[in-house]
């Protein structure tokens, strides 16, 4: 037997249990609004469990499936670490709140309403002033590829190189929709990151990987020069990781890790 086939048995052979490796299908949307809206509460106490917080800055949304011309997003002035579903706000492209109590972050609104209106491919979009991010970010250039986790962004970012102050203008959420194209991330020049994807699980994934890599990055390189993964071999390890079943695969222990801890999110 090749030794390829050997890996494949072992790691999804027949008999195993792969459904929680799998993103669910679902006939019943309110089911599917109900799991996304647990799934953004789970990311927002990730992205506390990672430090990701400043004050009333970063925001995650995702689309709903019933008003798919709405997006689910949190509320101004919680902390990542508290929120729970029922605190989440539903908000239309327009800016009208339809579902939620509090009021949230305009430039919360200015980017992710533009993003989820001119990118329907995209359900759920990640954005917070993470320490190794936002530092990364006021270098103006791409991740390197020199790990195998950095090959995830190989040719999938792309920089935002201006940086106007506060985001209050929702054109500036249409040029970085824009600029988005067919990448998954975002550098906002002296900003931060940017995460996008087809599920919470993906996006929140993306993020969280993108900023432990900007941290590689920053040491490797006050430690030297860190050695570039050939351009062949970096794209299929980016092929390998970088693709919604992989990425929803790798949320899985951190959601089980954030469930064990925090159960009360799903309130």
């Amino acid at each position: 037997m090749p030794n390829s086939d050997i890996v494949s048995k072992i790691s999804f052979g027949k008999g195993l249990d792969t459904d929680l490796l799998t993103p669910p299908i679902f006939s019943d949307k309110e089911k599917e609004r109900l799991y996304r809206k647990q799934r953004l509460a789970a990311a927002f106490r990730l992205f506390g469990h990672y430090g990701f917080d400043e004050g009333v800055a970063g925001h995650i949304s995702v689309r709903d499936p019933i008003l798919t011309d709405c997006f689910w997003v949190n509320p101004m002035s919680v902390h990542f670490s508290l929120i729970k579903v029922s605190d989440l706000v539903l908000v239309n492209h327009d800016g009208e709140i339809k579902e939620g109590k509090r009021a949230i972050n305009k430039a919360a609104f200015a980017i992710h309403s533009r993003i989820h209106l001119h990118k329907p491919e995209i359900n759920a979009v990640a954005h917070a002033h993470s320490v190794y991010g936002r530092t990364w970010s006021t270098l103006g250039r791409f991740l390197d590829p020199i790990t195998q986790d950095a090959c995830t962004f190989y040719e999938n970012q792309v920089i935002y190189d201006v940086y106007k102050g506060v985001v209050a203008d929702c054109n500036e959420g249409d040029d970085i929709a824009g600029l988005l194209a067919d990448k998954a991330t975002v550098i906002l020049q002296n900003h931060g990151l940017l995460s996008a994807g087809k599920s919470v699980e993906s996006a929140a994934w993306l993020f969280i990987l993108m900023d432990k890599c900007c941290k590689s990055q920053i040491l490797a390189e006050a430690v030297g020069k860190p050695k570039i993964i050939p351009h062949d071999v970096a794209v299929k390890a980016r092929t390998y990781i970088a693709n919604e079943v992989t990425m929803f695969a790798n949320f899985q222990p951190l959601y089980n890790m954030i469930l064990s801890k925090q159960a009360d999110f799903l309130e």
